[in-house]
């Protein structure tokens, strides 16, 4: 099976620490997303990662407690402490760090810390129907074969 590198989203919808919430709802509605990955930047362009904003965030935080979007930024809301997937992480591996640190985002980063893509729950839900699927599809031939060697 591939790495998470390989198989994750390389278009990362991202935003400034000191990006207002209203921008950062703009980023998600014009890319079709309900993530914004918080960076750094760390010379030329490199992007640390160092928080992630989701749609419900915004609700929660924001618009429940009638706070002001364009006064409040992204890094006022964000989630406090990143969790991120190496891109050199297997599936099973990615998948056992959203388990255990209960996220369905997870940004992948190389091994310079540096932002590389995002993966979703979708996504890996997409990527074990395909091999549930290939499974279905080795048992239905060893079957055909069986029957064919019977007869």
């Amino acid at each position: 099976m591939a790495t998470i590198g390989e198989i994750c989203n390389r278009e990362v919808v991202f935003a400034a620490r000191g990006t207002p919430v209203t921008a950062a709802a703009k980023l998600m509605r014009q890319h079709h997303v309900g993530t914004v990955v918080v960076v750094e930047e760390a010379g030329g362009d490199k992007r640390l990662p160092v928080g992630i904003v989701t749609d419900r965030d915004i609700v929660v935080e924001l618009v429940a407690t009638q706070l002001d979007a364009d006064t409040i930024t992204v890094d006022d809301i964000m989630v406090p402490e990143l969790v991120t997937a190496r891109e050199t992480e297997g599936v099973l591996e990615t998948m056992e760090i959203m388990r255990y640190k209960g996220v369905r985002r997870l940004p992948i980063v190389g091994g310079d810390g540096q932002l590389i893509g995002i993966v979703s729950i979708d996504d890996l839900l997409e990527i074990l129907a395909e091999q549930v699927t290939e499974l279905v599809r080795i048992v239905e031939r060893e079957q055909a074969r069986e029957a064919r060697a019977r007869r």
